[in-house]
């Protein structure tokens, strides 16, 4: 159900882009007087109303998909990061693992002489 949801909440995203790229900005109205307006794709004043309700559709669509996600999310979160582990730090080291043996080209090291 959540992926559907999922899927849906993407599509409207996409969709809400293009239908505000595509809307007419409010400076372009001067381009209309000097005959830029007769090779628009909706006609002269057909695309406005249009484009305008559906953005607030798929506004609505958005805003609802995005609630219901919210909700779903903190349904699934009930466990706990910290949930089955002991009280005592683990290591990443095995508690057996076998020390590795010194190497005899490598002299140890001496501790530094002491100044009196």
């Amino acid at each position: 159900m959540v992926s559907i949801v999922i899927a849906i909440h993407v599509t409207v995203c996409l969709s809400i882009c293009i239908a505000v790229l595509l809307q007419q900005g409010k400076g372009a109205d001067i381009g209309a007087v000097f005959g830029g307006s007769s090779q628009t794709l909706f006609g002269s004043s057909g695309a406005g109303n249009f484009l305008t309700k559906l953005t607030s559709g798929l506004a609505v669509v958005f805003f609802a998909t995005s609630i219901f996600l919210a909700y779903a999310s903190t349904r699934h979160a009930t466990g706990s990061l910290l949930e089955g582990s002991s009280s005592k730090p683990r290591s990443v080291m095995p508690q057996n693992a076998p020390k590795p043996a010194p190497n005899p080209a490598v002299p140890a090291p001496q501790p530094p002489a002491q100044k009196h």
